[in-house]
């Protein structure tokens, strides 16, 4: 399908409303996505109420394309209906464990990208938020969701309003392993970066950040070890809170 091949994150969108249509098959196509066991263990909230999405934009570290988007969509690992469902048929779920929340939002994640994809096939552009998991306590209590259920990611959708480049890819090299997995030396780390390292847009980027190289942008700036374990101690408490934590 050439719409994979012409993905552009959009972070600026047109308030034109998305048809009640056009929503239902984009939802329609998240429902095929491949998921364990046929179980379906994952949700999607549907935001569109503008004081949600209010709040929501505060959880989502103020991005202002959560407020200009007519759609939200809040991807969930839930087994919560799953286990209501298996004791009412007389069968004792023991899905309260880290596996079964990895293995829900296996299944969140695959639903999120058929839902990216069929919007983008009606014209709509995407955005994912990274920030769900770093506030899933507070998306919890905004969305008033219930225990065995944990938000895993976010999709802003809308029409675009901007029209950005395509953003850049590493060569296949880097990311694909023949039969087995092929560890890089350094030379090979070197040409898979070399591109990336000199396009204009990094080498600015870095002198704005006032680094030696791209790669300290990441662990200095963007994705620091200190914000790292501490939204990580925040999603396993989180997990704890959800009922995901029982691994005796």
């Amino acid at each position: 399908m050439d719409t994979i091949f012409q993905h552009r994150t959009i972070r600026k969108y047109k308030s034109d409303p998305i048809s009640d249509e056009i929503l239902e098959k984009i939802l329609s196509a998240a429902s095929r996505a491949s998921t364990t066991g046929n179980m379906q263990v994952y949700s999607i909230i549907v935001t569109r109420n503008e004081e949600l999405k209010k709040q929501l934009w505060e959880a989502h570290f103020k991005q202002n394309m959560v407020l200009e988007a007519p759609v939200l969509l809040t991807f969930c690992a839930d087994f919560n209906r799953f286990n209501k469902w298996c004791r009412l048929r007389k069968a004792e779920p023991g899905y309260d464990n880290f596996l079964s929340f990895f293995t829900a939002a296996i299944d969140a994640l695959l639903a999120a990208q058929n839902a990216a994809l069929e919007a983008e096939y009606h014209g709509l552009g995407i955005c994912y938020l990274g920030t769900t998991t770093y506030m899933a306590k507070r998306i919890i209590e905004i969305l008033q969701i219930p225990k065995g259920v944990v938000p895993v990611t976010t999709l802003v959708i809308g029409y675009p309003n901007e029209n950005p480049p395509l953003t850049d890819r590493l060569p296949l090299r880097a990311i694909v392993h023949n039969e087995t997995y092929n560890d890089f030396s350094e030379e090979e780390i070197n040409q898979i970066y070399y591109d990336k390292e000199n396009m204009p847009f990094y080498q600015e980027l870095v002198k704005l950040n006032n680094t030696e190289t791209l790669a300290q942008i990441f662990t200095e700036k963007r994705y620091t070890k200190k914000d790292n374990i501490a939204f990580s101690k925040a999603l396993l408490d989180v997990l704890y809170q959800q009922g995901f934590m029982n691994n005796e």
